[in-house]
């Protein structure tokens, strides 16, 4: 071939240009292909012959790694382990109790403690019964239209997306409690107006999927991530464990008013009852409701032993004083849903309601939030018993407000303060104040 004096490698290298110069020239890439024809074509300079191999003898002895050999080097012994892998930025939080000292300090500062100092002074104070379901839905507009955002209440409280949030009932201070994905809770205190009034802290390893202040003792907050449910405890400054699990909790709720047992819902579809009083940390009960996933638990408000359950697409009503461990069978179905089922929520003083969230699109509200935004949860006004909001996806972006005829009543929105979804949101039990949580970790208080 003309090419005979050259390697077995040399030769297979030009015929691989000459394969690769035709390729070229059928996709009319004419310079490339010239090139590569002339690199084919062109005649060796020189012929670099191969340099007779030394013998054996006359080769000098071969360098051996020391490493691979095992040597120990001289007066240099050998480390015993590796060093340490570089810490994740947010390693797992212990098993057990945890004080209750932000992330960024080492003790409390004059700040925290002012936080939690009004945390626990305006616990001890009872709030008045708020005026629950009235049917004057004209005064609730107006009451709606008089509530506005402005921009110093809006604040970055955690660092991550907002996937739960919980409002104190006090009705002198504004205390506003966020979980985000990464396990992290910020407190804000809205009222004290500076910068130094929210703090976060990190109680979970994992996303903090439900907070609750407690409705008989609002110096506890409590909250569930995917393995454990604590207790915060202002009074004693730290957050403590009350159940673990190594199946994944999902959602809780109170099933009685002094808040000492919950119902706990498990990604798996089980629920499992939790008795704060017992000693340890298990469940006293496990209950396989037949759900393929169990999303959220909400309590009856008036027959307390229903609880309503929303998993893929079922929305169930039980009766936890039947719940056994196999084979339950739910008191009622709500049937309809043909997609996946975000959130469901009794009415807050009856419980003749139910709102449920779907990513099947009911009353025309478009709830595909995309995997990057936490999924809409409809949350009833706990001052009207026909009212719920729920975030929307709609332009300028907005909060919700509908009767429960699916009449939209009022849009919380501002062009210059609001420029994203809220898909957590939080409504005071007694005064006009909703705060909004954002998957940036952003808190806006209407």
């Amino acid at each position: 071939d003309g090419h005979s004096h050259l390697s077995a490698y040399e030769r297979k290298r030009l015929k691989n240009i000459t394969e690769n110069a035709k390729f070229f020239a059928a996709l009319k890439l004419h310079e490339s292909a010239a090139r590569l024809n002339q690199l084919t074509t062109k005649r060796q300079s020189h012929v670099t012959k191969r340099a007779k191999p030394k013998k054996v003898e006359d080769e000098p002895a071969r360098r051996r790694s020391m490493r691979l050999l095992r040597v120990e080097p001289v007066e240099i012994p050998l480390l015993e382990t590796f060093s340490p892998a570089v810490a994740e930025e947010y390693p797992q939080v212990p098993v057990g109790p945890l004080p209750m000292v932000p992330e960024d300090q080492a003790e409390n500062s004059k700040w925290t403690e002012a936080l939690l100092s009004t945390w626990k002074r305006i616990s001890e104070l009872k709030a008045e019964d708020a005026d629950m379901g009235t049917s004057d839905i004209k005064r609730y507009q107006e009451s709606l239209s008089s509530m506005v955002l402005s921009e110093e209440n809006i604040r970055k409280v955690v660092k991550a997306r907002v996937c739960s949030m919980a409002i104190h009932p006090s009705e002198s201070t504004i205390l506003v409690a966020a979980g985000d994905k990464w396990g992290h809770i910020g407190l804000w205190n809205v009222s004290c107006g500076t910068e130094e009034g929210a703090h976060i802290f990190i109680p979970h390893s994992f996303q903090v999927h439900c907070m609750h202040f407690s409705p008989c003792n609002p110096a506890h907050l409590l909250s569930l991530s995917n393995d454990t449910l604590r207790c915060g405890d202002v009074t004693k400054a730290v957050f403590d464990e009350i159940c673990r699990s190594e199946d994944s909790f999902s959602c809780f709720d109170f099933l009685e008013e002094n808040a000492c047992t919950a119902i706990v819902a498990q990604w798996d579809g089980a629920v499992a009852v939790v008795d704060r009083r017992t000693p340890g940390l298990s469940s006293e009960l496990s209950a396989d409701l037949g759900f393929s996933r169990t999303r959220t638990v909400h309590v009856h408000p008036v027959n307390r032993h229903y609880f309503l359950a929303a998993g893929s697409v079922d929305v169930c009503v039980f009766d936890v004083r039947y719940l056994k461990a196999k084979g339950n069978k739910p008191l009622s179905s709500l049937t309809g849903h043909t997609k996946s089922v975000a959130s469901a929520y009794f009415s807050p003083v009856t419980g003749s309601r139910v709102v449920t969230v779907c990513a099947d699109d009911k009353l025309r509200h478009n709830n595909n939030t995309g995997r990057w935004l936490t999924r809409f949860r409809a949350i009833w006004d706990p001052k009207q018993e026909h009212c719920f909001l729920v975030g929307s996806m709609a332009q300028p972006r907005q909060i919700q407000v509908f009767q429960d005829t699916g009449n939209l009543l009022h849009s919380f929105c501002s062009v210059d303060c609001l420029s994203s979804v809220c898909s957590i949101n939080v409504v005071h039990p007694s005064q006009h104040i909703l705060v909004g949580g954002n998957s940036s970790g952003r808190l806006h208080v209407f």
